[in-house]
Formats: structure tokens, sequence, C-alpha cells
């Protein structure tokens, strides 16, 4: 397994991977990633400053996964941590801990202080992970996004020493 950043001819397989995990749990509705304008072509997406992508690729040099960061309260230097998703066939193998640990280092070194998400309850597994990592919750009421309004689950974390937690946002 490696980690590297997401290249154009990574974008159809990725949008695969996420609509397919998406139906998986019953959740390819409106208010989900699965409806996400950008979804097919997710390296355009990523390419512009304050956001990162990234993508596992197995041992025969296919995608697997990835995860990525955006913008979410540029403003008090948060992040949003977007889109992780490991295809069924490579889950199991802990690969989701590196991926989003360098998701959050790049987000760091982007500038950002903090790194919040949405989720939802279906998904427990991306939940258990997410709190493995040191997320805690976050009323819904303190976020910002309206275009994933099914997401019933969010979280924080600070990405630095010196953060302030719980934060206020």
């Amino acid at each position: 397994m490696k980690i590297r950043q997401l290249h154009r001819e990574d974008d159809g397989v990725l949008a695969t991977i996420i609509r397919h995990e998406l139906e998986h749990y019953q959740l390819n509705l409106p208010g989900t990633a699965y409806f996400d304008p950008e979804l097919d072509h997710l390296s355009e997406f990523y390419r512009h400053p304050g956001r990162g992508y990234f993508v596992v690729v197995d041992a025969n040099d296919q995608v697997v996964g990835g995860a990525g960061f955006g913008e979410y309260v540029p403003e008090r230097k948060i992040a949003e941590l977007q889109k992780v998703y490991i295809s069924q066939a490579a889950q199991g193998h802990g690969w989701s801990y590196p991926l989003i640990k360098k998701v959050e280092q790049a987000a760091r070194e982007a500038g950002y202080e903090y790194i919040a998400l949405e989720s939802h309850h279906r998904l427990a597994a991306a939940l258990h992970v997410y709190h493995k990592l040191g997320y805690h919750s976050m009323p819904a009421s303190l976020t910002t996004s309206d275009a994933h309004n099914l997401m019933d689950c969010f979280m924080i974390k600070p990405l630095t020493e010196t953060g302030d937690f719980p934060l206020k946002i």
C-alpha cells in the first residue's frame, strides 16, 4: 500500500468507489457526496489552494480509496476532511488510518488549525476510525454545509498543539 496525490486519471475509479460505497450503505441520496457536482472531476476540484486529495494504491498499483481536505471555515482556519472512502475489497487492512493522517498533515501544512467532518450514523466503521484518530463530536448547529444535509454526525479535531478545544465556531 502506498499513498500519493490524486491524478486526473484517478477521477473515474475514485468516483466509482465513492458511489459504490454510498450505494452499499443506502446513502445514494440527495444530501450526500453521491450527487456532488465535482465527484467526476475531483482532481480539478482539489488542485486549488487550501485543498488536497490523496489516494491509496494497492500492490498492483490500483487506486482502492482516497481522502481529501478543503475549506470549511477558512477565517477560523478550519478545514474539512472530505470524501474518505476505501473500496469494499480493500477494507479491513487499516489503510484509512495512514490515509487520514496524511490528509491531516497536508491540511496543517496548508495553514489549517482544525479539521472537521460530516458523516452518517450508518457509517459505523468510519465513525470508529474517526474516534480512534482523536475526532470529537460537534453539534450540528455549528456546521456550515447545506450540500450534505443528510449527514447526521459532525466531528472536529485540532491539528495543532495550541488549538483550543472544544472549539466554539
